[in-house]
C-alpha cells in the first residue's frame, strides 16, 4: 500500500476535489469522524467546512493547516468498505490524527480502488499536530498495516516514489479531474523557475496551460487557465479555470513556488547532475533522437522548440529524479538552444540520414571497382597477343583495301610474281607476294585470326 501526503493553505480545494467525484458518482463517503452530518445522514462542502471551521480559527501560527491523504492498496486486493474504513482509521491514529475531525472517500474512476482522507494539522486549540518525520512515520503505518490485513506489499521503488504520473487522456472522459491530479502533483513536487517552465512541466502529461489576463468592472485581473492536450499537443475540448481546482494552482501560489524554489535548486545544487548527463550525451549522441533516448534512461526528459522553418530556437530539460524543471540557457552558454542547432538542427539531421544512406552505396562503388581493376589485370597479361593479331588484321585490311582500290592498266605488261616476293616489317608476306599463295588461303587465315579473337572474348 502507497501514501501520499499533501499540505495546503486552504481545506475547500480538497473537499471541493472529493465532492467533485461524490457528485459524479466516481466517490462516495464511507466514514467519518466528528464531522457534522445533514438531516439524511450525507455529507457536503457546507457541512464539512462548519466540522473544521473552530479549528481553523483557532489556528495562528500554521501556514498549511490542511491534511490531505490518499491510501492506494495494490489492485490485486479486494477491500470492502468496512476494511478501508478500519484501515483508515487505524492509519490516521499511526499518524497521530485520532482525534481530529476526518472524512473518508472511496475513489473507483480510475484502475484500482484507494480513498482520501481530508483532516487537519492543527487541534481544537490551534496546536500543530506532531508533523516530525512524517514520511517515514507514513511508510511504517502501511507496513504494519499490510501484514495486518495481508495485503501485497508495495515494491521498495513505489514506497520512495509514490505511485507513478500518467499522462491524461482526453478521450476517456473525466477531463477536468485527470487535470486536477496532474496540476496538484507536480506543482507540489517539482522545482521550476518561471511559468514556461510549469508549462513545459505540464506537455510532458498532455496538459496545456495559458495566462489570461484583462479587465472586468474597471478592475485588471490576471490568472491561468488549464486544459488538454491530443496526441499532437493540440488544445483538445474546454478550458478550466484554475480556481477550480484550488489555490495552490493558481498564479499567486505559483509564483511563491518559484521563489521558493529558486533558493532550493541552488541550496542543493540540483543543476550539478543535469549539467554532467547531458554534456556526456552531447559528445557522443549524433542524432537528437539517440540523444532523447539517451537522456531517458537517465530519468531525464527533454523537449526541443523547433519553428517552422526546422531551427531549434529553445531546449527544457525535466529531471525526474531531482524533481527539476531547467531552461537549457540556465546551465550554461554550451547547453543554449543555438548550441543544440548545431548538433542536432535539421540540416544537421539532414546530413546524418544522407550519410547513411550513402554509406551502402560507397560500398557498393568501391566492391565494383575492385573488381573492375582485377578484370583489367588479367586483360592485361593477355593484351600483347592480341596487339599483334590487331597489327595482323590491320595490315591485312589495309593491303585489301589498297588491292580493291588499284586500277590495273591491261594494256600493262605483267611483272613477274617472284619480283614482289617482299615482306613487310613483321615478316608476313603481303597479299601480292607469293606466286604460290591463292587469295582463299590467305582469306582463310585472315577468317581464322577473327574466330579466335570472338572466342577470346566470349570467354571473358
Amino acid at each position: 500500500m502507497i501514501a501520499k501526503i499533501s499540505s495546503s493553505n486552504t481545506v475547500y480545494g480538497a473537499l471541493a476535489y472529493n465532492q467533485n467525484k461524490v457528485d459524479d458518482n466516481h466517490a462516495s463517503v464511507i466514514f467519518a469522524n466528528k464531522m457534522i452530518e445533514k438531516a439524511d445522514g450525507s455529507f457536503d462542502i457546507h457541512t464539512c467546512l462548519q466540522s473544521f471551521e473552530p479549528y481553523l480559527l483557532a489556528n495562528k501560527r500554521t501556514e498549511k493547516p490542511v491534511f490531505h491523504v490518499s491510501l492506494n492498496p495494490d489492485p490485486k486486493d479486494k477491500l470492502t468498505n468496512e476494511k478501508l474504513s478500519e484501515i483508515a482509521q487505524e492509519y490516521m491514529e499511526k499518524m497521530g490524527y485520532a482525534d481530529q475531525p476526518f472524512i473518508v472517500y472511496k475513489h473507483e474512476d480510475i484502475d484500482r480502488q484507494h480513498i482520501h482522507i481530508v483532516s487537519l494539522r492543527v487541534d481544537e486549540k490551534g496546536k500543530k499536530i506532531d508533523s516530525n518525520f512524517e514520511h517515514r512515520r507514513s511508510m511504517d503505518a502501511c507496513r504494519d498495516l499490510e501484514q495486518k490485513y495481508r495485503l501485497n506489499p508495495a515494491d521498495p521503488k513505489q514506497r520512495q516514489d509514490g505511485l507513478p504520473l500518467k499522462p491524461i487522456n482526453h478521450e476517456s472522459g473525466d477531463v477536468k479531474h485527470q487535470i486536477a491530479n496532474v496540476i496538484r502533483s507536480v506543482s507540489r513536487d517539482y522545482h521550476f523557475l518561471s511559468l514556461k517552465e510549469y508549462k513545459v512541466l505540464l506537455q510532458i502529461y498532455n496538459v496545456g496551460m495559458e495566462e489570461v489576463r484583462g479587465e472586468t468592472k474597471g478592475k485588471q485581473y490576471q490568472g491561468l487557465v488549464y486544459f488538454a492536450l491530443d496526441k499532437n499537443g493540440e488544445k483538445a475540448g474546454t478550458p478550466f479555470k484554475s480556481s477550480l481546482f484550488g489555490k495552490n494552482v493558481g498564479i499567486e501560489a505559483l509564483e511563491k513556488h518559484i521563489k521558493k524554489s529558486t533558493e532550493t535548486i541552488k541550496d542543493k545544487k540540483l543543476k550539478d547532475r543535469s549539467k554532467k548527463i547531458i554534456a556526456a550525451a552531447m559528445r557522443t549522441c549524433k542524432t537528437r533522437a539517440v540523444f532523447e533516448k539517451a537522456l531517458q534512461k537517465q530519468g531525464i526528459s527533454v523537449l526541443f522548440r523547433i519553428n517552422d522553418e526546422g531551427r531549434i530556437y529553445g531546449v527544457t530539460f525535466i529531471d525526474h529524479e531531482n524533481k527539476v524543471v531547467l531552461n537549457g540557457s540556465r546551465l550554461g552558454k554550451e547547453f543554449s538552444a543555438n548550441k543544440f542547432h548545431e548538433l542536432f538542427g535539421e540540416i544537421k539531421e539532414q546530413r546524418e540520414e544522407q550519410r547513411e544512406q550513402q554509406e551502402p552505396q560507397e560500398e557498393q562503388r568501391e566492391q565494383e571497382e575492385r573488381q573492375e581493376q582485377e578484370e583489367q589485370q588479367d586483360h592485361q597479361e593477355d593484351e600483347p597477343q592480341e596487339e599483334q593479331e590487331d597489327g595482323q588484321d590491320d595490315d591485312f585490311d589495309y593491303e585489301d583495301q589498297d588491292d580493291d582500290e588499284q586500277e590495273v592498266n591491261p594494256l600493262t605488261p605483267s611483272t613477274p610474281s617472284n619480283s614482289y616476293e617482299t615482306t613487310d616489317s613483321n615478316g608476313f608476306f603481303n597479299i601480292f607476294s607469293p606466286s604460290n599463295s591463292t587469295g582463299d588461303e590467305i582469306e582463310e587465315a585472315a577468317l581464322t585470326r577473327r574466330m579466335k579473337k570472338k572466342r577470346k572474348k566470349r570467354i571473358k
